[in-house]
């Protein structure tokens, strides 16, 4: 399924599919309640996911989808090169993501790859990304560290206050120290950067 809200995008798209030996398009939509209400029809295989969409995004795709066709495996194919996007998408359960400057046969062979259970990502992409920034991490105190990781656990701030022993208002001012010295806003945005990092073979 193509997941895209330009036609002309899409069909493009759908062409290239299509014409690829044991691949076939069998739906097509431009928005999140179209790709939810096809998704739950058809239950594709492997679903081309775009980001920016009229209704949400394709973050909102890949969770629906996750419920109601779980078997579907889900690849971002977006313009925007972005280091949240690449940490949301991943945090989802997004097995690839692709730029849409790709070749046609990178499209193919990443469905083909993600259709046979394989989860990808865009080395060139990480290893730049990795070679271009500074460690954002690089200012934390050990207990901010700590906190770090926990929060990628998916831990809550009680429960990350009664692993390390501490109460939870000093787990929340930890988290607003270690905000301001990434550069974050939200919880959430942590949460995801750890994810995108550690499928990136980051290890804090």
């Amino acid at each position: 399924m193509i997941i895209d809200d330009h036609e002309v995008v899409r069909r493009g798209i759908a062409e290239v599919v299509d014409r690829a030996e044991g691949l076939s398009v069998v739906a097509e939509a431009g928005s999140v309640s179209e790709a939810v209400r096809r998704g739950e029809l058809v239950h594709p295989e492997v679903a081309l996911v775009d980001l920016r969409l009229p209704d949400g995004t394709g973050i909102d795709i890949i969770q629906q989808l996750a419920d109601i066709s779980p078997t579907t495996r889900c690849i971002v194919l977006t313009s925007f090169d972005d280091d949240d996007a690449l940490a949301e998408a991943l945090t989802a359960g997004a097995k690839a993501y692709l730029l849409k400057s790709v070749r046609g046969a990178e499209i193919t062979e990443n469905i083909r790859a993600v259709a046979a259970g394989r989860t990808l990502l865009d080395e060139r992409t990480v290893s730049r990304r990795r070679a271009d920034h500074d460690d954002p991490t690089a200012d934390l105190t050990p207990s901010e560290r700590k906190v770090l990781d926990l929060i990628g656990d998916g831990l809550s701030n009680r429960e990350i206050g009664e692993k390390l022993g501490v109460a939870e208002k000093t787990v929340k001012n930890h988290i607003t120290s270690l905000l301001s010295k990434m550069g974050l806003q939200r919880r959430t945005q942590v949460a995801a950067w750890v994810a995108g990092q550690r499928a990136a073979g980051w290890r804090n």
